[in-house]
């Protein structure tokens, strides 16, 4: 009510004083009186408002979105790039980040995993960070650096795990990567601060593991994918528009295309309707949301478009990070150390910090409703672990918490690097399940080879299709921490 008086004073009371102040004044006299709050636009003038049209649409400006971003416009021709060429949107819900999977990670990247395409994919994205320079400088400003520690992962095996561990070291030393395994005298002769009681065998990175700064990763392949003509927008992908009139049986096949992504613009009723060419999910943890948009994964009682009734198997799971100090640990050759139990740990700058974490059991999975810490699971299940392993952790002092979010594949914990069955202009890269940012700059070259070239052409990810999940096709990853 108070909104309307002042609004017939402002403009029904005193309608005259428009002539005398100018259409200008009067506007914005309305504009204050119709607000509802603190940073609402009623929407006359939204400089962030994007264009009508684009060619690709992206959906999610975390690491992968901004990855796939800047190597469609590195591999398009640079006549085809920006405002007359190829146009591109990245479209951020949330530009602080503050529940972002990229930024509340840990940062680590490794070569460890069982699936070869994940040791491919991590061994590409490995070179391109120590090499980041090359790769994304940007004219006149200072080159990127993600502070790169290369200190290597060290997973452990017990007796019980050491053939899977042994398999899983010989896969990675065929595709090249640098990893040794040490047996049990070996570890207490390199690491003589680590309780080998009841270890068989570790596997160790010699090259290109460790951590990094994901901020820095982000904000450099950001900057990097706008330089080279990318347009970004802060609003919220609200509905997909499928375009009737281009439905078809191609093949005995159904075929269809996403014709618009409605857009609304934040603390507004502002919107913006975007003819896209292609869509690309990367939403992280939030990616079924977009992909039931369009009927991914709703049932069809008829069974006509049974392609569509395949969820797209992606949600948010939450995960801890846990920060101690404890200055007679383990020091500077502390590598990220994985323990048979999952409880991981690694070295956390020069001062004697430590982080830690462990993806708890499926029935111990916490609420991913909101990110509060649960210090318990540090108490009860992380801290006796620590301390049995390595003894000076009996008196590490904890210093800090914070929770993230996994995008959890639920079926085989692998990412979804694919266009959807029906939807031939809908791609995904989704699902990563915790390694998603240490694989993004090799899964954003393999989106732009898929839509660009029609395939993968550097590794081949055809096994990552969607396809997977209609034909009961999973490919298991065995080494998730």
């Amino acid at each position: 009510m108070n909104a309307i008086r002042t609004f017939r004073r402002t403009f029904v009371g005193g309608y005259m004083k428009i002539f005398d102040e100018g259409w200008d004044k009067a506007k914005q006299r309305v504009k204050i009186a119709m607000k509802p709050g603190p940073g609402f636009n009623i929407g006359w003038e939204n400089p962030n408002l994007p264009v009508s049209n684009y060619d690709i649409v992206i959906i999610g400006g975390g690491v992968m979105g901004w990855s796939t971003a800047y190597w469609l416009m590195q591999k398009a021709p640079r006549k085809a790039r920006g405002k007359f060429g190829l146009n591109v949107l990245v479209v951020e819900k949330d530009p602080s980040y503050t529940r972002a999977s990229t930024v509340l990670s840990v940062g680590s990247i490794r070569q460890q995993f069982t699936v070869p395409e994940n040791i491919q994919m991590s061994m590409f994205s490995s070179h391109f960070i120590r090499n980041i320079r090359e790769y994304l400088s940007v004219y006149e400003d200072d080159p990127p650096d993600v502070q790169f520690n290369p200190q290597g992962y060290l997973f452990l095996a017990t007796a019980e795990g050491a053939e899977q561990l042994q398999e899983a070291h010989e896969t990675q030393v065929g595709l090249g990567a640098k990893v040794r395994l040490f047996t049990k005298k070996q570890l207490e002769v390199k690491f003589p601060w680590l309780n080998t009681e009841g270890i068989e065998l570790g596997n160790y990175g010699m090259e290109n593991e460790g951590w990094f700064d994901p901020w820095l990763l982000l904000m450099a392949l950001k900057k990097k994918a706008i330089s080279l003509g990318v347009t970004t927008c802060h609003g919220e992908v609200t509905d997909l528009t499928v375009d009737a009139s281009q439905s078809a049986v191609f093949h005995d096949k159904l075929c269809k295309k996403i014709s618009h992504v409605k857009v609304k613009m934040p603390n507004s009723t502002q919107y913006q309707k975007v003819e896209a060419g292609h869509v690309i999910n990367t939403s992280g943890p939030w990616a079924q949301d977009i992909a039931k948009m369009v009927g991914i994964g709703q049932e069809d009682p008829d069974g006509l478009d049974w392609e569509l009734q395949a969820p797209l198997p992606v949600e948010p799971r939450k995960r801890y990070v846990y920060v101690y100090h404890c200055p007679k640990g383990p020091g500077l050759d502390c590598p990220l150390v994985v323990d048979p139990s999952g409880a991981y740990f690694r070295r956390e700058g020069l001062a004697g910090n430590y982080l830690c974490g462990k993806s708890p059991e499926e029935h111990e999975e916490p609420d991913p409703k909101h990110l509060e810490v649960d210090y318990s699971y540090f108490n009860e299940t992380i801290w006796p672990t620590l301390a049995h392993r390595v003894k000076a952790f009996e008196e590490l002092k904890l210093r800090m918490a914070w929770a993230g979010y996994y995008d959890y594949n639920t079926v085989d914990q692998n990412g979804i690097i694919s266009i959807h069955p029906i939807y031939d202009n809908l791609y995904f890269a989704n699902g990563f399940s915790g390694h998603g940012i240490q694989q993004a700059p090799a899964v954003g070259r393999a989106v732009a080879e898929l839509l660009l070239d029609g395939e993968f052409k550097t590794i081949d990810l055809k096994r990552f299709s969607f396809n997977r999940f209609l034909y009961n096709k999973p490919v298991r990853e065995k080494n998730i921490v």
